[in-house]
């Protein structure tokens, strides 16, 4: 008898439960190669794990290594890479033994500075084959079970949705809508993407009189920057719910010219739709189920700056504080006299992540208060720029319109003061 293969539950476990985070809509989870622990992206969109951090590369002793090319999202080309076969992948208690990676070493597709989080690599759909596997994003956990000892019971608050694979891939089919246009489109489920909808097509959805629309930078991909224009769908319906106003990128055709190899792919459903829901795989029995979760119905934001930023590097940074000392010398006294206290100023010396400006959107709030690419954010409404993680700067870009902003940035050694209010473009 063949032992099964791919990723299997150790000590013929039911299932487990693994912890992560969720970092600009994207489910984080930490996985060890050849006994390295690593932080991955769980990515539906793509076939096979990818390690592209250069640093986990060194770290991680790969075996059995053969040069080969990638293609994917981006207007460039293929992309140089190793396969290794044979390594050792655990995944909590999922492991595979015999698992199949791909090595990326150009610096350009390290991901972690636009996250502002390790990002060492992606874990892509090898992990879902063997297991029936439910995220729950609400409270960042996945449950994996072994499909021989688990069945989907009934759920009436459910939507239960057919899984089509292509190229190993999966895809489901839902429905956007508006006044004049309702089309089905099939859509491929992309954990991996932080954006809501992506949309080939125009499809009607997209006005130049009056226009609904605007030209951004939507994301980057193996194969390079990915460009296009943001507007919003009136309606997204899945089932029985009905999402209003779902903010949708169309991405240039360069960029997606590789993906269309299947003709009735009409885009993309990305972690933007999916953290609203709780979310069952089952890829033997060909079904995903939908469960809305509390930011169901929370409205959706964008970035309305105009601000692209990265994690710089890293600077040493000299903060002063307060320290109360008993200056009391000799314990015997104290009985006889009063403790005495005093203040003294004390310096801690840290290590703190330094943003920079990598992309300006033309005409957006940003850019007509002067900032340009590779200004250093330095100061955010008050608070040190290194106090925020980064998927909190963007959140707090994303929040309401006329929020004021209020920057302090650094251009060739000077600190600039800058401000602007959010400003919706839709």
């Amino acid at each position: 008898m063949m032992a099964q293969a791919g990723f299997i539950l150790e000590n013929k476990a039911k299932k487990d439960r693994i912890p992560f985070k969720i970092v600009n809509n994207l489910a984080v989870i930490e996985i060890e190669i050849n006994g390295t622990p690593l932080s991955f992206i769980l990515d539906t969109g793509v076939k096979s794990t990818i390690l592209f951090s250069l640093e986990a590369a060194d770290s991680v002793q790969l075996k059995n290594t053969s040069p080969v090319q990638l293609q994917g999202l981006g207007a460039g080309g293929m992309v140089e890479a190793l396969k290794s076969l044979n390594n050792n992948i655990k995944v909590g208690e999922a492991v595979d033994k015999s698992h199949a990676l791909y090595v990326i070493f150009d610096s350009s597709l390290n991901f972690s500075p636009r996250m502002g989080v390790p990002i060492h690599g992606i874990l892509g759909n090898e992990f879902f084959k063997n297991f029936v596997v439910k995220i729950n994003y609400a409270s960042e956990v996945i449950t994996i079970y072994d499909p021989q000892k688990h069945t989907l019971k009934k759920c009436k608050k459910c939507e239960d949705l057919a899984l089509n694979f292509v190229n190993g891939k999966p895809y489901i089919n839902l429905q956007v809508a508006s006044e004049t246009v309702q089309e089905e489109v099939t859509l491929l489920i992309d954990s991996g993407s932080s954006d809501v909808l992506w949309l080939f097509d125009e499809l009607g959805f997209i006005n130049e009189n009056p226009k609904n629309y605007f030209n951004d930078f939507l994301g980057l991909g193996l194969s390079g920057n990915i460009f296009g224009k943001r507007a919003r769908v009136p309606e997204l319906i899945l089932g029985d719910y009905l999402l209003n106003d779902v903010n949708t990128s169309f991405p240039e055709e360069v960029a997606v010219l590789k993906a269309r190899f299947y003709e009735d792919r009409d885009g993309t459903i990305g972690g933007g739709f999916l953290s609203r829901f709780t979310i069952t795989f089952d890829y033997g029995g060909s079904i995903v189920r939908f469960k809305k979760n509390r930011n169901f119905n929370k409205p959706f934001h964008y970035n309305m700056s105009g601000l692209t930023l990265e994690h710089g590097g890293m600077e040493l940074v000299k903060e002063e504080r307060q320290a109360a000392i008993n200056t009391n010398s000799d314990s015997r006294s104290e009985a006889l006299t009063r403790n005495s206290i005093s203040i003294t100023t004390e310096f801690d010396f840290t290590l703190v992540p330094i943003y920079m400006v990598v992309n300006v959107r033309e005409g957006s709030p940003a850019a007509l208060a002067g900032i340009v690419e590779n200004d250093e954010i330095v100061n955010v409404n008050g608070k040190p720029a290194y106090r925020y993680k980064l998927y909190q700067l963007i959140s707090l870009f994303s929040s309401e319109e006329d929020k004021r902003i209020s920057l302090q940035i650094k251009r060739d050694g000077e600190i600039q003061k800058v401000a602007f209010k959010l400003k919706s473009l839709f």
